[in-house]
């Protein structure tokens, strides 16, 4: 029994608020290391989800294997990749357009919900694998 000199924890309210941006969550998000790939940097590729807008990928703007989600790029895939988020120079550029030309079936049927991450991994092409055909 509580009394009047003691403290009530406050009353929880539960607020709805607007929907999560689950295109902003990196965790619903397949990373591809530049050994995955054939680029020079790390870039993330997901299913549609919730996103209002079309197929596209994250690129980290850093080479290397690092995933900075505060250094990135987003590029549309369709109809031609181009920059929609972000800067990318354009020597940068140049490899993430061919690898998306490379890859776009795979990457479509990916956000489309088709392919499993599993089989998206075993579909994806790396940018020296078309220079060794």
């Amino acid at each position: 029994m509580i009394t009047l000199h003691e403290k009530r924890p406050p009353a929880q309210r539960f607020v709805k608020g607007p929907p999560i941006n689950t295109d902003a969550d990196t965790y619903q998000m397949a990373n591809l290391y530049p050994r995955d790939t054939g680029l020079p940097m790390t870039v993330w590729v997901s299913p549609r989800g919730h996103a209002r807008h079309d197929a596209r990928i994250k690129v980290c703007r850093t080479h290397g294997d690092r995933m900075d989600g505060t250094n990135l790029a987003a590029v549309a895939i369709r109809p031609t990749p181009r920059v929609v988020h972000g800067p990318l120079e354009q020597r940068d550029f140049a490899p993430v357009a061919a690898w998306i030309a490379l890859n776009e079936d795979t990457l479509i049927s990916y956000w489309n919900g088709t392919l499993s991450t599993l089989e998206l991994a075993r579909n994806l092409r790396r940018l020296e694998d078309t220079a060794q055909r």
